[in-house]
């Protein structure tokens, strides 16, 4: 049999830690599409326990998912068990990943526990998960900062009650990668029955070093499973990223000498669903899926390209599913045509009223926009696959006139719920004279944190306008994304759907790093 590393995506768990990253059952189950699109092995779709939302999440993908194993979050007591394997009960293959902290900071200060509470309770808790699927990752949180004896008491105990993955949690970013790889052999070694589990390693990048600390926990401590995010989405300075680990161990398996079984094809357009879902911008110089992660400006490096590819590249753009874009749609593409490529983009829109509702929207951006991209169409359906229940505040008009000397001015009009306003108001800038206006009848109280402005295609000066705008106030912090050719209209967009999610009061619980 081959040396396989099984790659673990918590784009949908962890991922969604970052402040503002909150997503929508219908965008979780999107997002999940596509990752069984990449052939990723295990999908972490949520912490079933945190919330009704979340339960809802994690059973609609484990309902819809049968490439991927479908994995749920829970923390070591049986409540949070239960209700994860409640949420899997529709998965064609499940997994409960269940955690308790063992560093003696997190014991001490977070859990109020001793060392012999923590380990019975990691115990009984991989025993009682493994009643309800055959499946099961345990996760020492903290684990790469805690004590070496007590951790390899608390992973013999729990392999020896069935969990078939054990995951080394570099929680706080904290590792060097020599020294993280040694850890992770030191306790394949220690442990008696290591050998009856995968052992698998989570890290995070607070130094900037996840995807190395990863890399050396696989290439010296032994580990066969790798947990990492698109883009490198997570809390504080992010995750490891998906697409670093798989193209180093694509681009050298000469060293690595490992297989995978990652559509790489796949990892661009992943990489733009979850952008333009969460609103977190990929920087240009991103490796594999930054917007000059394959451009060359120096002279030198054009011409050695041009007359041998791998003089200065060591990947193809088009491997991992960088492509020119392409017009796949106009203004005379019927109703059928827009359905199917919706289908080829992994779109599922739930009801023939929704398709329409897009169709109707595609066809107002084709009469305003002569070409239309794939960026595009995820863009329209992002913004037409908000809830009607989700939805309070909806834009329905705005205007604004601004020209050099003068002062800008803007009116809008929107709705909030069953009511109607209608503002006006100055501004330093069309944009901010739309948002005040918006803000005096609103009077939220928000902080503006975040304001970004991003073309969804490039190349054109006819690219919709994609924009960010972030939110803060009494300590949630939301993001909320809007798109139109006018990027007027698309900051207001943007404004009030962050203003939608600051009005849905959805809880998230933080979880095991």
């Amino acid at each position: 049999m081959s040396d396989k590393l099984i790659i673990f995506d918590t784009t949908l768990r962890d991922g969604e830690q970052s402040p503002g990253a909150s997503m929508t059952k219908d965008e979780k189950l999107r997002i999940a599409r596509q990752l069984e699109r990449l052939r990723v092995d295990v999908i972490e779709a949520g912490f079933a326990a945190s919330s009704n939302g979340d339960f809802e999440a994690v059973k609609a993908i484990a309902d819809a998912v049968r490439e991927s194993t479908i994995c749920s979050l829970a923390r070591a007591n049986d409540r949070d068990i239960a209700r994860a394997a409640e949420a899997l009960k529709g998965a064609q293959r499940a997994r409960i990943h269940t955690f308790i902290a063992t560093s003696e900071l997190h014991m001490e200060k977070k859990l109020r526990m001793t060392r012999e509470q923590v380990l019975e309770q990691a115990r009984l808790s991989v025993r009682f998960a493994r009643n309800l699927c055959d499946d099961i990752e345990f996760s020492p949180e903290d684990g790469y900062r805690s004590d070496m004896d007590f951790l390899c008491r608390v992973l013999e105990a729990v392999i020896a009650e069935g969990a078939t993955t054990v995951n080394i949690p570099d929680t706080v970013g904290y590792a060097i990668p020599e020294l993280y790889g040694n850890f992770i052999k030191t306790l394949r070694e220690r442990v008696p029955n290591a050998d009856k589990a995968i052992w698998s390693v989570h890290c995070h990048n607070d130094l900037g070093m996840a995807v190395a600390n990863s890399l050396a926990g696989v290439q010296i401590g032994g580990a066969r499973q790798v947990e990492c995010t698109i883009n490198g989405l997570g809390e504080r300075a992010g995750n490891c990223s998906l697409e670093e680990i798989v193209m180093a161990v694509k681009t050298r398996r000469d060293y690595f000498k490992l297989d995978l079984g990652i559509d790489a094809t796949q990892i661009v357009p992943a990489s733009r669903l979850v952008s333009q879902t969460t609103g977190f911008v990929v920087q240009p110089n991103k490796a594999v899926v930054g917007a000059n992660a394959f451009a060359h400006a120096s002279g030198i490096h054009q011409d050695g390209v041009l007359k041998a590819r791998d003089t200065y590249e060591i990947m193809r753009a088009e491997d991992v599913g960088w492509a020119a874009n392409k017009i796949v749609l106009g203004k005379l593409s019927g109703r059928n045509a827009f359905k199917q490529r919706l289908q080829e983009l992994g779109i599922a829109l739930e009801s023939e009223a929704e398709i329409n509702a897009a169709f109707a929207r595609f066809k107002d951006l084709a009469d305003r926009k002569s070409e239309i991209f794939d960026e595009d169409i995820l863009a329209l359906v992002m913004d037409e696959t908000v809830t009607a229940e989700n939805e309070h505040y909806r834009l329905l008009a705005l205007s604004q006139h601004s020209e050099m000397g003068e002062r800008p001015h803007a009116s809008v009009a929107f709705a909030a719920g069953d009511r109607e306003f209608h503002a006006e108001s100055d501004g330093n800038g069309p944009v901010d004279a739309s948002l005040k206006a918006i803000e005096s009848k609103l009077e939220t109280g928000a902080e503006l944190v975040l304001y970004s402005v991003n073309a969804i295609t490039s190349g054109s000066t006819e690219s919709q306008g994609e924009v960010t705008v972030r939110l803060q106030h009494s300590g949630r912090v939301v993001n909320g994304v809007g798109a139109d050719p006018d990027i007027v209209v698309a900051s207001a967009k943007a404004y009030l759907s962050a203003l939608n999610k600051l009005h849905s009061k959805v809880e998230r619980v933080a979880a095991q790093g």
